[in-house]
Protein backbone atom coordinates (compact mmCIF):
# COMPACT_ATOMS: atom_id res chain seq x y z
CA UNK A 1 0.00 0.00 0.00
CA UNK A 2 1.23 3.47 -0.92
CA UNK A 3 -0.31 6.05 1.49
CA UNK A 4 0.78 9.09 -0.54
CA UNK A 5 -2.77 10.15 -1.40
CA UNK A 6 -4.06 9.83 2.17
CA UNK A 7 -1.06 11.67 3.58
CA UNK A 8 -1.33 14.43 0.98
CA UNK A 9 -5.05 15.00 1.56
CA UNK A 10 -4.64 15.04 5.32
CA UNK A 11 -1.83 17.59 5.06
CA UNK A 12 -3.81 19.74 2.61
CA UNK A 13 -6.93 19.87 4.77
CA UNK A 14 -4.74 20.30 7.85
CA UNK A 15 -3.16 23.38 6.26
CA UNK A 16 -6.64 24.75 5.54
CA UNK A 17 -7.71 24.12 9.13
CA UNK A 18 -4.55 25.83 10.40
CA UNK A 19 -5.25 28.89 8.27
CA UNK A 20 -8.85 29.14 9.52
CA UNK A 21 -7.65 28.86 13.12
CA UNK A 22 -4.90 31.47 12.66
CA UNK A 23 -7.41 33.85 11.10
CA UNK A 24 -9.51 33.54 14.26
CA UNK A 25 -12.44 32.04 12.39
CA UNK A 26 -14.33 28.79 12.87
CA UNK A 27 -14.52 25.67 10.73
CA UNK A 28 -18.30 25.87 10.98
CA UNK A 29 -18.17 29.07 8.92
CA UNK A 30 -17.42 27.03 5.77
CA UNK A 31 -19.34 23.85 6.66
CA UNK A 32 -22.61 25.12 5.23
CA UNK A 33 -24.97 22.46 3.85
CA UNK A 34 -26.50 24.45 0.97
CA UNK A 35 -23.32 25.31 -1.00
CA UNK A 36 -21.80 21.88 -0.27
CA UNK A 37 -24.86 20.07 -1.60
CA UNK A 38 -24.82 22.18 -4.76
CA UNK A 39 -21.08 21.85 -5.42
CA UNK A 40 -20.68 18.13 -4.72
CA UNK A 41 -24.07 17.02 -6.00
CA UNK A 42 -24.06 19.06 -9.20
CA UNK A 43 -20.41 18.26 -9.94
CA UNK A 44 -21.01 14.50 -9.78
CA UNK A 45 -24.24 14.87 -11.75
CA UNK A 46 -22.54 16.86 -14.52
CA UNK A 47 -19.73 14.31 -14.62
CA UNK A 48 -22.32 11.57 -15.06
CA UNK A 49 -23.98 13.57 -17.84
CA UNK A 50 -20.68 13.91 -19.68
CA UNK A 51 -20.13 10.15 -20.05
CA UNK A 52 -21.92 6.85 -19.85
CA UNK A 53 -23.34 5.00 -16.89
CA UNK A 54 -20.62 2.35 -17.24
CA UNK A 55 -17.95 5.05 -17.13
CA UNK A 56 -19.51 6.45 -13.96
CA UNK A 57 -19.69 3.06 -12.22
CA UNK A 58 -16.21 1.95 -13.25
CA UNK A 59 -14.71 5.28 -12.12
CA UNK A 60 -16.11 4.95 -8.60
CA UNK A 61 -15.12 1.28 -8.49
CA UNK A 62 -11.55 2.40 -9.12
CA UNK A 63 -11.73 4.93 -6.27
CA UNK A 64 -10.62 2.55 -3.45
CA UNK A 65 -7.59 1.57 -5.52
CA UNK A 66 -6.53 5.23 -5.70
CA UNK A 67 -6.22 5.35 -1.91
CA UNK A 68 -4.61 1.93 -1.54
CA UNK A 69 -2.16 2.43 -4.40
CA UNK A 70 -1.25 -1.25 -4.45
CA UNK A 71 1.34 -2.01 -7.13
CA UNK A 72 3.67 -4.92 -7.85
CA UNK A 73 7.38 -4.07 -7.47
CA UNK A 74 9.24 -4.44 -10.79
CA UNK A 75 11.92 -6.60 -9.15
CA UNK A 76 9.28 -9.13 -8.09
CA UNK A 77 8.08 -9.36 -11.70
CA UNK A 78 11.65 -9.79 -12.95
CA UNK A 79 12.39 -12.54 -10.42
CA UNK A 80 9.22 -14.39 -11.39
CA UNK A 81 9.93 -14.20 -15.11
CA UNK A 82 13.56 -15.28 -14.63
CA UNK A 83 12.35 -18.27 -12.62
CA UNK A 84 10.03 -19.22 -15.46
CA UNK A 85 12.90 -18.89 -17.92
CA UNK A 86 14.97 -21.31 -15.84
CA UNK A 87 12.05 -23.75 -15.78
CA UNK A 88 11.64 -23.50 -19.55
CA UNK A 89 15.35 -24.15 -20.17
CA UNK A 90 15.47 -27.14 -17.83
CA UNK A 91 12.08 -28.77 -18.51
CA UNK A 92 10.95 -27.30 -21.83
CA UNK A 93 8.17 -24.90 -22.79
CA UNK A 94 5.45 -27.47 -22.07
CA UNK A 95 6.33 -27.26 -18.38
CA UNK A 96 5.06 -23.66 -18.38
CA UNK A 97 1.50 -24.97 -18.62
CA UNK A 98 1.84 -26.43 -15.12
CA UNK A 99 3.57 -23.29 -13.87
CA UNK A 100 0.64 -21.22 -15.15
CA UNK A 101 -1.67 -22.87 -12.62
CA UNK A 102 0.38 -21.32 -9.79
CA UNK A 103 0.44 -17.81 -11.28
CA UNK A 104 -2.08 -15.35 -9.83
CA UNK A 105 -1.65 -12.68 -12.49
CA UNK A 106 -4.18 -13.46 -15.28
CA UNK A 107 -2.10 -11.59 -17.86
CA UNK A 108 1.02 -13.67 -17.22
CA UNK A 109 -1.04 -16.84 -16.87
CA UNK A 110 -2.58 -16.33 -20.29
CA UNK A 111 0.82 -15.65 -21.84
CA UNK A 112 2.26 -18.86 -20.36
CA UNK A 113 -0.67 -20.93 -21.57
CA UNK A 114 -0.29 -19.55 -25.08
CA UNK A 115 3.44 -20.31 -25.02
CA UNK A 116 2.76 -23.89 -23.91
CA UNK A 117 0.16 -24.23 -26.69
CA UNK A 118 2.78 -23.29 -29.28
CA UNK A 119 1.40 -19.87 -30.28
CA UNK A 120 3.59 -18.01 -32.78
CA UNK A 121 5.76 -15.28 -31.25
CA UNK A 122 4.45 -12.48 -33.48
CA UNK A 123 0.84 -13.45 -32.87
CA UNK A 124 1.45 -13.66 -29.12
CA UNK A 125 3.01 -10.18 -29.12
CA UNK A 126 -0.01 -8.75 -30.95
CA UNK A 127 -2.38 -10.43 -28.50
CA UNK A 128 -0.53 -9.16 -25.43
CA UNK A 129 -0.17 -5.64 -26.82
CA UNK A 130 -3.92 -5.51 -27.47
CA UNK A 131 -4.60 -6.57 -23.88
CA UNK A 132 -2.25 -3.89 -22.56
CA UNK A 133 -3.89 -1.20 -24.70
CA UNK A 134 -7.37 -2.20 -23.56
CA UNK A 135 -6.37 -2.19 -19.88
CA UNK A 136 -4.67 1.20 -20.23
CA UNK A 137 -7.73 2.69 -21.93
CA UNK A 138 -10.03 1.40 -19.19
CA UNK A 139 -7.85 2.68 -16.33
CA UNK A 140 -7.34 6.07 -17.93
CA UNK A 141 -11.09 6.52 -18.40
CA UNK A 142 -11.47 6.46 -14.62
CA UNK A 143 -8.69 9.03 -14.25
CA UNK A 144 -10.27 11.17 -16.95
CA UNK A 145 -13.62 11.10 -15.14
CA UNK A 146 -12.22 12.54 -11.90
CA UNK A 147 -10.08 15.05 -13.77
CA UNK A 148 -13.26 16.19 -15.49
CA UNK A 149 -14.94 16.66 -12.11
CA UNK A 150 -12.04 18.89 -11.16
CA UNK A 151 -12.80 21.06 -14.18
CA UNK A 152 -16.54 21.31 -13.49
CA UNK A 153 -16.34 21.98 -9.77
CA UNK A 154 -15.01 25.59 -9.71
CA UNK A 155 -17.55 26.74 -12.26
CA UNK A 156 -20.39 25.15 -10.31
CA UNK A 157 -19.09 26.92 -7.21
CA UNK A 158 -19.34 30.23 -9.05
CA UNK A 159 -22.90 29.35 -10.04
CA UNK A 160 -23.72 28.81 -6.36
CA UNK A 161 -22.21 32.17 -5.46
CA UNK A 162 -24.23 33.95 -8.14
CA UNK A 163 -27.43 32.31 -6.91
CA UNK A 164 -26.66 33.31 -3.32
CA UNK A 165 -25.79 36.89 -4.32
CA UNK A 166 -29.10 37.12 -6.12
CA UNK A 167 -30.77 36.27 -2.82
CA UNK A 168 -28.63 38.95 -1.12
CA UNK A 169 -29.81 41.62 -3.57
CA UNK A 170 -33.39 40.73 -2.77
CA UNK A 171 -32.81 41.68 0.86
CA UNK A 172 -31.12 45.07 0.59
CA UNK A 173 -33.67 46.54 3.02
CA UNK A 174 -31.88 44.77 5.89
CA UNK A 175 -28.30 46.14 5.82
CA UNK A 176 -27.37 44.41 9.08
CA UNK A 177 -27.55 40.99 7.43
CA UNK A 178 -25.79 41.85 4.17
CA UNK A 179 -22.29 41.06 5.45
CA UNK A 180 -23.06 37.53 6.70
CA UNK A 181 -25.14 36.76 3.61
CA UNK A 182 -22.37 37.87 1.22
CA UNK A 183 -19.82 35.81 3.18
CA UNK A 184 -22.11 32.81 2.96
CA UNK A 185 -22.49 33.32 -0.79
CA UNK A 186 -18.74 33.04 -1.36
CA UNK A 187 -18.59 29.70 0.47
CA UNK A 188 -19.91 28.04 -2.69
CA UNK A 189 -16.92 29.35 -4.67
CA UNK A 190 -14.64 28.21 -1.88
CA UNK A 191 -15.99 24.65 -2.00
CA UNK A 192 -15.82 24.60 -5.77
CA UNK A 193 -12.13 25.47 -5.76
CA UNK A 194 -11.46 23.35 -2.69
CA UNK A 195 -13.06 20.17 -3.99
CA UNK A 196 -11.37 20.55 -7.39
CA UNK A 197 -7.83 21.05 -6.10
CA UNK A 198 -8.01 19.04 -2.87
CA UNK A 199 -10.08 16.04 -4.03
CA UNK A 200 -10.95 15.52 -7.71
CA UNK A 201 -7.73 16.56 -9.46
CA UNK A 202 -5.41 14.69 -7.05
CA UNK A 203 -7.52 11.53 -7.39
CA UNK A 204 -7.46 11.84 -11.18
CA UNK A 205 -3.69 12.30 -11.20
CA UNK A 206 -3.25 9.37 -8.84
CA UNK A 207 -5.34 7.02 -10.98
CA UNK A 208 -3.45 8.05 -14.09
CA UNK A 209 -0.11 7.38 -12.39
CA UNK A 210 -1.30 3.96 -11.22
CA UNK A 211 -2.51 3.21 -14.75
CA UNK A 212 0.93 4.09 -16.14
CA UNK A 213 2.62 1.84 -13.58
CA UNK A 214 0.30 -1.03 -14.48
CA UNK A 215 1.08 -0.59 -18.18
CA UNK A 216 4.80 -0.66 -17.36
CA UNK A 217 4.33 -3.86 -15.35
CA UNK A 218 2.36 -5.56 -18.13
CA UNK A 219 4.95 -4.48 -20.69
CA UNK A 220 7.66 -5.99 -18.52
CA UNK A 221 5.70 -9.25 -18.31
CA UNK A 222 5.12 -9.28 -22.06
CA UNK A 223 8.77 -8.78 -22.95
CA UNK A 224 9.80 -11.38 -20.40
CA UNK A 225 7.28 -13.95 -21.64
CA UNK A 226 8.34 -13.47 -25.27
CA UNK A 227 11.99 -13.83 -24.26
CA UNK A 228 11.17 -17.06 -22.42
CA UNK A 229 9.45 -18.34 -25.53
CA UNK A 230 12.51 -17.55 -27.66
CA UNK A 231 14.77 -19.42 -25.22
CA UNK A 232 16.63 -16.45 -23.76
CA UNK A 233 19.30 -17.16 -21.17
CA UNK A 234 17.84 -16.44 -17.68
CA UNK A 235 20.65 -14.21 -16.36
CA UNK A 236 20.75 -12.18 -19.56
CA UNK A 237 16.96 -11.90 -19.46
CA UNK A 238 17.08 -10.53 -15.92
CA UNK A 239 19.62 -7.89 -16.92
CA UNK A 240 17.55 -6.90 -19.93
CA UNK A 241 14.36 -6.52 -17.89
CA UNK A 242 16.17 -4.49 -15.22
CA UNK A 243 17.42 -2.18 -17.95
CA UNK A 244 13.77 -1.45 -18.82
CA UNK A 245 12.98 -0.22 -15.29
CA UNK A 246 14.02 3.18 -13.89
CA UNK A 247 16.77 2.85 -11.30
CA UNK A 248 14.69 4.43 -8.52
CA UNK A 249 12.11 1.63 -8.80
CA UNK A 250 14.68 -1.13 -8.32
CA UNK A 251 16.16 -2.18 -4.95
CA UNK A 252 19.58 -0.71 -4.30
CA UNK A 253 21.68 -3.85 -4.18
CA UNK A 254 24.93 -2.35 -5.51
CA UNK A 255 25.97 -0.75 -2.25
CA UNK A 256 25.02 -3.86 -0.26
CA UNK A 257 26.92 -6.13 -2.60
CA UNK A 258 29.95 -3.88 -2.47
CA UNK A 259 29.85 -3.75 1.29
CA UNK A 260 29.44 -7.50 1.44
CA UNK A 261 32.42 -8.07 -0.84
CA UNK A 262 34.51 -5.64 1.20
CA UNK A 263 33.51 -7.42 4.40
CA UNK A 264 34.35 -10.83 2.93
CA UNK A 265 37.65 -9.46 1.65
CA UNK A 266 38.43 -8.03 5.08
CA UNK A 267 37.56 -11.32 6.72
CA UNK A 268 39.76 -13.26 4.30
CA UNK A 269 42.63 -10.83 4.95
CA UNK A 270 42.26 -11.20 8.70
CA UNK A 271 42.15 -14.96 8.35
CA UNK A 272 45.30 -14.97 6.23
CA UNK A 273 47.04 -12.70 8.74
CA UNK A 274 46.05 -14.95 11.63
CA UNK A 275 47.29 -18.00 9.70
CA UNK A 276 50.61 -16.34 8.96
CA UNK A 277 50.98 -15.34 12.59
CA UNK A 278 50.23 -18.88 13.76
CA UNK A 279 52.76 -20.27 11.28
CA UNK A 280 55.36 -17.77 12.50
CA UNK A 281 54.73 -18.75 16.10
CA UNK A 282 55.03 -22.42 15.16
CA UNK A 283 58.39 -21.84 13.46
CA UNK A 284 59.62 -19.92 16.48
CA UNK A 285 58.68 -22.75 18.78
CA UNK A 286 60.47 -25.24 16.53
CA UNK A 287 63.65 -23.20 16.79
CA UNK A 288 63.45 -23.07 20.59
CA UNK A 289 63.10 -26.86 20.94
CA UNK A 290 66.34 -28.68 21.95
CA UNK A 291 67.93 -30.88 19.32
CA UNK A 292 67.32 -34.57 19.75
CA UNK A 293 70.32 -36.59 20.82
Amino acid sequence: MDPATLIGLVLAFGALLAMITLEGSSVMAILLPAPMVLVFGATIAVGLAGGTMKDFISAFKALPGAFRGKTTPPQAVIDQVVGLAETARSSGLLALDQEADNVKDPFLRGALQNIADGTDGDELRMLLEDEIATRARSDRNAAKFFTGLGGYSPTIGIVGTVVALTHVLENLETPATLGPMIATAFVATLWGLLSANFIWLPIGSRLRRLADLEVDRMTLVMEGALAVQSGSQPRLLGERLRAMVPAELLPKVGATGKAGSEDSAGKSKSKSKSKSKSKGKGKGKDKDLPAAA
